[in-house]
């Protein structure tokens, strides 16, 4: 399927700030971008680089003011989400290097807190994936999905005590599950067509048999029509923008995703 996606941004600018932004889809085997439009008011320079996981980044310094960061992407993605009940765990030893870093506990997933209850969790399941699919049930139906609910991440204990959340708490708490029963797994950022109330998603990956397979326990079901703008270790990775200084607030951002 092909979607038109977009979020702009709008800030009120006290001093000059610098901003780190991540905007742009990724491109390439699951989704091609076919169109792209990134526009600043007033307009500064940008510089674009990749960071230490290939997510495209984008640097500026904003001037004070009201200011705009619009974007528009057209992306061939699919309707449907690959699945593999009964996909092997893959051992340790057999992992690839660049994989091994999504098994540590990091800043808001701590794996090293979750083994007794991960295990109990999926305790009937086959190793790798139907243990995966178990915990992703076992947050959708043990954590209510609460869009709108947290301002700040929270850390997967918080999550875990409090019992609500938004999607990125729900996908935190489903990596931090599956890290301590030693499958790799990260956060992903992007669109979902037809989200209700439309925003920007996250939903985790998890590595087994081989290969990456997306989950996300916001949703009765796992549907296609999703747009990846960024992977990381949790929500320090991959938030869409960091401001270095105090002197700026987000007044408003508007998300869009249309088919085409």
């Amino acid at each position: 399927m092909k979607l038109k996606v977009g979020c702009n941004l709008y800030f009120q600018i006290d001093d000059p700030t610098a901003l780190i932004l991540m905007l742009r889809p990724l491109s390439g085997s699951q989704q091609k971008i076919t169109r792209s439009s990134y526009n600043v008011a007033p307009r500064v320079a940008i510089r674009e680089n990749k960071d230490n996981y290939g997510n495209y980044c984008q640097r500026l310094v904003a001037p004070p003011g009201e200011f705009a960061i619009y974007t528009v992407f057209e992306v061939i993605t699919s309707e449907n989400i690959d699945s593999a009940p009964g996909a092997n765990f893959v051992e340790i030893q057999n992992l690839p290097n660049q994989i091994l870093h999504y098994l540590l506990p990091s800043r808001y997933c701590e794996s090293d807190r979750f083994g007794d209850l991960a295990r109990e969790i999926v305790s009937d399941a086959l190793p790798g994936y139907d243990q995966v699919a178990k915990i992703a049930e076992w947050v959708h139906h043990s954590i209510r999905y609460i869009p709108g609910s947290s301002d700040t991440p929270l850390s997967a204990i918080e999550v875990n005590n409090r019992g609500y959340g938004v999607c990125r708490d729900l996908a935190q708490l489903g990596i931090t599950l599956c890290r301590s029963i030693s499958i790799p797994a990260r956060l992903v950022v992007g669109y979902l067509h037809q989200l209700e109330p439309m925003d920007l998603h996250a939903w985790f990956e998890a590595y087994v048999g081989g290969r990456w397979y997306s989950f996300d326990p916001t949703q009765s079901y796992l549907r296609g029509g999703r747009v990846i703008i960024a992977f990381g270790r949790d929500a320090a990775d991959v938030s869409i923008f960091h401001q270095f200084g105090l002197g700026c607030v987000l007044n408003r951002m508007d998300v869009q995703v249309e088919s085409l």
